[in-house]
């Protein structure tokens, strides 16, 4: 684990808002030169704080009205890998992410669809006919508020 000071926490919190913004800009506002800001941008960059960047899209304006967290608990563990499923769940394009968990499920998937219909679709057509799928709960996100993370 990398040591981060003041100035490091405050350049990953600007950074995880704007990953746009430039080291002169993100300088000035913490009271660096634009060289030192980039050199400690750099330092962050390759010690593995940042694994990337990502465009937060508008899932609504881009027609999927409907988010569900699903549970997924596998029905024969022995007879087929958590790798066949996780390889099978990843190529869904609904599926956003998937989270192996513990607890009364093995997976945590959260799925996009354009409405309700569309959702059932996607579930009785791809995940229910996954390898090794059992039980299946869902819920379905009404709302959603962004939190600052553990820097913010």
């Amino acid at each position: 684990m990398m040591e981060l000071d003041e100035i490091d926490r405050a350049l990953v919190r600007a950074l995880s808002e704007d990953m746009n913004a430039t080291a002169g800009a993100l300088g000035r506002q913490l009271g660096l030169s634009q060289p030192a800001c980039w050199r400690r941008i750099q330092r962050l960059r390759d010690g593995g704080v940042f694994r990337g960047r990502r465009v937060d899209l508008d899932l609504q304006a881009l027609g999927f009205g409907v988010t569900v967290f699903l549970g997924v608990k596998l029905a024969t563990k022995g007879r087929v890998s958590l790798e066949d499923f996780e390889r099978a769940v990843s190529a869904i394009p609904e599926v956003q992410i998937v989270e192996h968990v513990l607890g009364l499920f093995d997976y945590r998937l959260r799925v996009v669809a354009r409405d309700l219909p569309d959702f059932e679709r996607v579930l009785r057509r791809r995940i229910m006919t996954l390898p090794g799928v059992g039980n299946v709960e869902a819920n379905v996100v009404l709302s959603e508020e962004r939190r600052p993370g553990p820097l913010g």
